[in-house]
C-alpha cells in the first residue's frame, strides 16, 4: 500500500493549473478533467472522438464544453497518441493556450482480454501502441513543460505491477501492455526525481462503470463504482509535493481512506450490490 505523506498547506489545490488528459473524452478520463475544472483548472482534453457516436457517447468538444460549465477551461485537442507528431503539435497548442503544463494525465487505453490465440497481431499492436508507446511518448512530450512547473506531477492510470503468472494468462497482451504503462512509472519516477517531477500511478479497487466494461465478461456496470471515485483520488495525488510523493503504486479507495474519507458507499452504481474486484486486483 502506498501512502500519501502529510498535507503541505503550503502548496495550492489545483485552480489554475494546467492539466493535458489523454483519453479525457469520456469515462475516467473525463471524470478527473471536470473534478480539476471545478477548482478553476484548465483542462487540455486530448482524445480522439470528435464526432457522436451512439454507443460511446462523448466528444472532445462536449468534453470540453461540459469542463467550461462546471468553472474550468476547457481546450479540446483531437489528438491519436499513437503518432508522435500529432503529440508533440497538441503539446505546443496547450503551451501556447495555457502558458505550460503542470500535470499529465496518462488515462487513454485499449483494451483486449483474449487469450494468444484469440488476439490478432493488429489489436496486439494497437495495445501497445496506445498503451505503452501512448504513456511513453506524452510523457516525453511533456517533460520539458512539466520541469518548469512549480509542482509537476505525471500520473498513469495502470496497475501495480505482480509479476505472478496468474495475471498474465488470461489476456498476455493486454497485461502486458498495462504492465508497460506500470513500468514507465516505476522508472521515469527514478529518473525524474532530481527535476521535482512526481510520477504515480492509480488503479480503482473495484471495476469502474465506463464503456470498456462492454469488454468485460460478467463485469455489469451494477457491480462497480462510478469513476468519480478514481478522479477524487486522482484530486488527492495531484496536489500533493511533487518532490515527497512519487514512484507509488496507489489504489483508489486506499488513498480516499488515508484522506479520513471511509464511506464509498456513493460512488456505487448500485447500491447494495456487491462489487466486483478489479481483474488486476483479485
Amino acid at each position: 500500500m502506498s501512502a500519501l505523506p502529510s498535507p503541505n498547506p503550503a502548496l495550492p489545490g489545483l485552480k489554475g493549473k494546467t492539466l493535458f488528459i489523454t483519453g479525457a473524452s469520456r469515462g475516467i478520463g473525463l471524470a478527473i478533467a471536470l473534478r480539476a475544472a471545478r477548482e478553476g483548472a484548465n483542462i487540455v482534453v486530448a482524445a480522439k472522438t470528435v464526432t457522436e457516436n451512439p454507443k460511446l457517447p462523448g466528444t472532445v468538444y462536449t468534453a470540453a464544453a461540459a469542463i467550461e460549465a462546471v468553472g474550468g477551461k476547457g481546450l479540446p485537442l483531437p489528438l491519436d497518441i499513437r503518432f508522435e507528431d500529432q503529440v508533440h503539435l497538441a503539446v505546443q497548442k496547450a503551451v501556447e493556450r495555457f502558458g505550460g503544463i503542470d500535470i499529465l494525465v496518462n488515462n487513454a487505453s485499449a483494451i483486449s482480454l483474449t487469450g494468444t490465440a484469440e488476439t490478432p497481431l493488429k489489436r496486439f499492436d494497437l495495445m501497445m501502441a496506445v498503451n505503452l508507446r501512448g504513456t511513453y511518448v506524452c510523457s516525453q512530450a511533456c517533460l520539458p513543460h512539466l520541469g518548469r512547473a512549480p509542482n509537476p506531477h505525471i500520473l498513469t492510470l495502470s496497475p501495480p505491477l505482480d509479476m505472478r503468472a496468474k495475471w498474465f494468462a488470461p489476456h498476455v497482451a493486454y497485461t502486458i501492455a498495462k504492465y508497460g504503462m506500470s513500468m514507465c512509472v516505476l522508472g521515469m519516477a527514478e529518473e525524474f526525481r532530481p527535476l521535482g517531477i512526481a510520477v504515480n500511478a492509480l488503479w480503482p479497487r473495484t471495476i469502474i462503470a465506463t464503456a470498456a466494461l462492454q469488454v468485460i465478461p460478467g463485469a455489469e456496470a451494477k457491480f462497480g463504482r462510478t469513476p468519480e471515485i478514481v478522479a477524487e483520488s486522482a484530486a488527492r495525488i495531484l496536489i500533493q509535493d511533487s518532490r515527497a510523493t512519487t514512484g507509488n503504486f496507489f489504489i483508489d479507495e486506499e488513498v480516499l481512506a488515508q484522506e479520513g474519507i471511509t464511506d464509498f458507499s456513493h460512488y456505487a452504481v448500485s447500491p447494495g450490490q456487491p462489487l466486483k474486484t478489479d481483474l488486476f486486483l483479485n
